[in-house]
């Protein structure tokens, strides 16, 4: 029998890329060491467990890593056996045009939210920049296209399913949205309420969003 891999995760608890991939390995009963970015500034590539690009997370297999949200949790569900289970629905899964649109406009807008809260909110950069404005608009835009369609695409989503990363990848957006506020979600009722039911999840229990002490 093989023994599975020594897998650790490098991220930061108040990331919603990282949560995502917490959530995903909790979803798969897979036991992971946890390992902090202490200080989301640092420019030195070892911080981040080697990433050359600066970002979180980084997933660890053994000694070999894994870079990139959705990279990780397709690695996650195979270590698993579950990368071809029709009951873990991940993106390279979908082929209907409605869930393929929601799912990139998910990703845009967690990758919008970095940019502003990092922009903004830690680095203090003039908010009426055309850089930030864009990110902005784009992440409302995101939303407003996201929250009516929302109800259409989960019935479009494969069934029955234990989870989808679309549904996981949403409820981190909607939740880090809430816990470092850059729009407002307001106008967005179908995503805060599947966000409330989402959260009751154990692997949304299991991983909070805070500040992680430097």
């Amino acid at each position: 029998m093989t023994a599975r891999p020594r897998l650790r995760i490098t991220g930061r608890s108040s990331s919603h890329f990282t949560r995502v991939v917490r959530m995903v390995a909790h979803e798969l009963a897979l036991p992971t060491e946890y390992k902090v970015l202490a200080d989301i500034m640092s420019t030195d590539t070892a911080h981040y467990s080697g990433h050359p690009a600066l970002k979180i997370p980084t997933l660890h297999v053994d000694d070999r890593p894994l870079w990139g949200t959705e990279v990780i949790t397709r690695r996650l569900a195979a270590l698993a056996g579950r990368e071809r289970d029709p009951r873990v629905v991940l993106p390279h899964h979908l082929h209907d045009d409605l869930c393929l649109n929601a799912q990139e406009l998910v990703w845009h807008a967690m990758g919008a939210q970095v940019t502003l809260v990092l922009g903004l909110r830690v680095s203090k950069l003039p908010a009426d920049n055309v850089f930030f404005t864009k990110a902005r608009l784009g992440l409302e835009g995101a939303l407003a296209w996201l929250d009516p369609h929302l109800d259409a695409v989960l019935d479009a989503l494969p069934a029955p399913r234990d989870w989808s990363l679309f549904e996981i990848t949403t409820f981190c957006l909607v939740e880090h949205l809430v816990f470092r506020p850059s729009v407002s979600l307001e106008g967005a009722p179908r995503l805060r309420a599947f966000a409330k039911e989402y959260g009751l999840r154990a692997s949304a229990q299991h991983t909070p969003f805070f500040f992680d002490p430097a």
